[in-house]
């Protein structure tokens, strides 16, 4: 069919948005015609929208349906941070995708804190993706059987789970009966994908198993929110989801004085009555100052999923004093969630964002990228957590916004 005649169905309602690509092979040829569509019916003009690089048909079946274009950014970067990581060892520039003015100098300023004070130590405490199907059975007595046999049928449960992916491994089975109803936590060894997807298809099919084995249990959601996506948590926040990344920074006296302009004693003051003092009033997951800030810029940058922002940038910011006058600095990222494959880190930008700090698709061996990747991100969000209560403590946060991010609008073209 002709794109006119397409678009001439379209404009009279006989087909639907999405029902495009059945008569147009092109996905970008699909995506024109939605947006011509949408021009004439809302009389708007999409000149931006349609303005990209982006091969769209890469994107189906896999990033996104009914595309009209692409929304875009602002990329900057900051750094050089030198990272001390298991992983990643070097100095790395960070990429960040945002629309906050001041947020990628700010980041900078604390980058270059760190790299001039020696560098900031990563280290990976814990890595696993989790999924936690919920079960019914007729009494807790049966709940109770139905834990019992999954632990003695560990090994033929285990290997229905890894029979759906050869990069999802199963590492453990986490039980909880509430009542009637079980949750089983299964938690993955995804290597250096975010690995959601292919823990879910693993969960349905071990789900299916132990539903044709146990037949008093009925699988009612393959997600019974236990697992934790895409929410804050506390089985998050206390036994992690993702990766579990911790990284620490000595910053010399001279530099917190000479780069950030105030001095450890009153860093670490803010840190403690700020992150730990306010946030435990608040009864916050978070005990920092702005870790999603980075996370979400870091995130849409490499084409993480944005969602997860919200487990993603749970996080402690720790400061104090050390005996010889330094700064200590921390941050503990229980649930960082990210990977170097799939989902939206194929697609060209974020993929070319991801080479930026060497991190771009699988790693040799197997996991070894998205590791770096967790490394350099704690690290990343460590130098903004430094950069803002060192802000914040001199007194400087409202002249740094109004100086980057509140000049006069430039006019359109």
């Amino acid at each position: 069919m002709e794109n006119n005649e397409v678009l001439e169905k379209l404009l009279k309602k006989e087909i639907k948005p999405y029902e495009v690509e059945r008569f147009v092979s092109d996905v970008n040829k699909a995506a024109e015609i939605r947006r011509i569509f949408l021009e004439k019916t809302l009389s708007i003009q999409l000149r931006n929208i349609s303005y990209y690089s982006i091969d769209l048909n890469i994107t189906a079946k896999r990033n996104i349906e009914s595309p009209i274009g692409v929304c875009q950014v602002p990329m900057g970067i900051a750094g050089p941070l030198k990272v001390k990581g298991d992983y990643a060892d070097g100095e790395f520039y960070i990429p960040l995708c945002t629309t906050e003015g001041a947020l990628v100098a700010s980041v900078n300023r604390g980058c270059s804190a760190i790299t001039e004070s020696g560098g900031a130590r990563a280290k990976i405490i814990r890595d696993y993706m989790a999924r936690a199907p919920l079960f019914i059975t007729p009494s807790v007595e049966h709940a109770y059987k139905l834990v019992q046999w999954v632990k003695e049928h560990r090994k033929e449960i285990e290997e229905t789970f890894n029979s759906v992916d050869p990069f999802v491994k199963l590492i453990d089975v986490q039980p909880w009966i509430v009542g009637r109803n079980v949750w089983l936590r299964f938690m993955a060894n995804t290597f250096d994908a975010m690995g959601m997807n292919g823990v879910t298809l693993a969960c349905d099919k071990t789900g299916r198993f132990i539903e044709e084995n146990v037949k008093f249990a009925r699988m009612v959601s393959l997600s019974g929110n236990l697992c934790v996506d895409k929410k804050p948590s506390a089985v998050n926040w206390l036994l992690g989801r993702g990766k579990t990344v911790v990284a620490e920074a000595i910053i010399k006296r001279e530099v917190v004085m000479e780069k950030l302009k105030t001095t450890p004693e009153d860093a670490a003051d803010v840190c403690v009555r700020k992150n730990l003092i306010g946030s435990g009033l608040a009864h916050a997951y978070g005990l920092n100052a702005h870790v999603a800030n980075i996370v979400a810029a870091i995130f849409i940058a490499t084409g993480q999923d944005c969602a997860q922002v919200v487990e993603s940038s749970m996080a402690i910011t720790t400061a104090e004093v050390t005996s010889d006058g330094n700064l200590y600095i921390s941050i503990t990222m229980p649930s960082l969630e990210v990977g170097t494959i799939g989902g939206g880190t194929g697609l060209p930008t974020q993929r070319e964002a991801l080479a930026i700090m060497g991190c771009a698709g699988p790693g040799n061996p197997p996991g070894s990228n998205a590791k770096k990747f967790a490394e350099i991100v704690a690290a990343a969000c460590l130098a903004g957590e430094l950069s803002l209560l060192s802000a914040l403590a001199a007194g400087h946060l409202a002249q740094a916004h109004a100086r980057l991010g509140r000049a006069a609008v430039i006019p359109s073209r």
